[in-house]
């Protein structure tokens, strides 16, 4: 039996599908899965033992230059490779139009949510057979349940695997164990960000402890940050840009990682590595890391959590100091986490 997913971004979104293939294969020996994906994240899916072709999509890129696609025949060659294939199921757990209309050039029978549980309710119209499921249940929970009532067969609900292979992550080998500590400190929304000091301060906590700190960054703004995280500390290091496969290899050789509400932060959940998560404008128990050995930190100001792009804070201005140099904490809703509580916490994780 073969099953198309159709899961194209983002990252954190892919990777919540992971234990629903896992799941499935357990359920069906027979099973085998192929993967739409965004080429930026294409690496993921064939981490899984379970993942036979995984199928590369460009909409973002194409996005920019419609005519420039259509010239050079790019979609039609992916339009050829989605359609080299009879699916017996073609499973849409991304739920908007974009998704929708791919499930639909492909070829099989296709599955997603109801109008009633998805992202998008017009997406529904390119399903030929629909599931609800509960707004209220976690990412991970969800698609574990459209997968389970699609291909007919029931999984344990507190058991939650991954299935990464790790030999088939390029570069990287076993867990070493070492005393090393990986920030995560990118993310998307400028309200998701904790403050750099926040984190400079960490860093001279966590090297002051006995560890290296060891700090990915992926656009030239995230390097800037990396840079002042990593001043005048000599045990912190700033990476050179890593593929994925690359960080997965410094996150899986790491004690642990500190992370903001990112979807790196859902790498490390699914390797199992402890993980403190920093949460202020977001809620993560609708989309938070997932798994063993996660720790959700949530803010205690009274707006949190707001879920906005954009802070609309509008109360007494929050200040903090570093080595004597007084600053403004934002956004507020991230004063609840200081330094020294995150590293207790985060201590707290590594001794269970």
């Amino acid at each position: 039996m073969r099953v198309l997913i159709v899961k194209v971004s983002s990252l954190g979104d892919i990777i919540h599908t992971l234990p629903a293939v896992t799941d499935a294969h357990l359920a069906h020996k027979d099973l085998v899965f192929d993967w739409v994906v965004e080429e930026s994240f294409a690496e993921v899916p064939g981490w899984h033992p379970a993942v036979d072709k995984v199928i590369p999509v460009a909409i973002r890129r194409w996005r920019r230059s419609l005519m420039k696609t259509y010239l050079n025949r790019e979609f039609r060659s992916f339009r050829h490779a989605l359609q080299g294939e009879h699916y017996d199921l073609v499973i849409d757990a991304q739920g908007l139009i974009k998704s929708g209309i791919i499930s639909r050039l492909s070829k099989g029978l296709t599955i997603g949510l109801s109008n009633r549980t998805i992202r998008e309710p017009l997406a529904t119209l390119f399903y030929n057979k629909v599931y609800s499921v509960p707004w209220t249940e976690h990412a991970v929970d969800r698609v574990r349940q459209l997968f389970s009532r699609a291909l007919k067969y029931n999984y344990d609900n507190d058991v939650v695997d991954y299935g990464i292979d790790i030999n088939r992550v390029e570069g990287v080998e076993s867990s070493q164990d070492s005393k090393q500590i990986v920030f995560l400190h990118g993310t998307t929304w400028n309200t998701k960000h904790w403050p750099e000091y926040y984190w400079r301060h960490l860093a001279h906590i966590a090297t002051e402890a006995g560890y290296e700190v060891l700090i990915p960054w992926g656009n030239p703004n995230e390097r800037i940050r990396a840079d002042f995280i990593a001043r005048d500390n000599e045990r912190v290091t700033v990476l050179d840009k890593q593929s994925l496969s690359g960080l997965a290899q410094k996150v899986n050789g790491s004690s642990g990682v500190i992370a903001v509400d990112t979807g790196l932060g859902h790498l490390a959940a699914a390797l199992s590595k402890p993980t403190v998560s920093l949460y202020g404008p977001t809620n993560p128990d609708l989309s938070g890391t997932f798994g063993a050995k996660q720790l959700h930190l949530n803010s205690n100001l009274n707006c949190a959590p707001c879920v906005k792009k954009a802070c609309n804070y509008s109360g007494p201005i929050v200040t903090d100091e570093f080595d004597s140099q007084p600053f403004t904490v934002i956004p507020p809703c991230f004063s609840a986490h200081k330094p020294e509580n995150v590293w207790q916490q985060f201590e707290k994780l590594l001794q269970k």
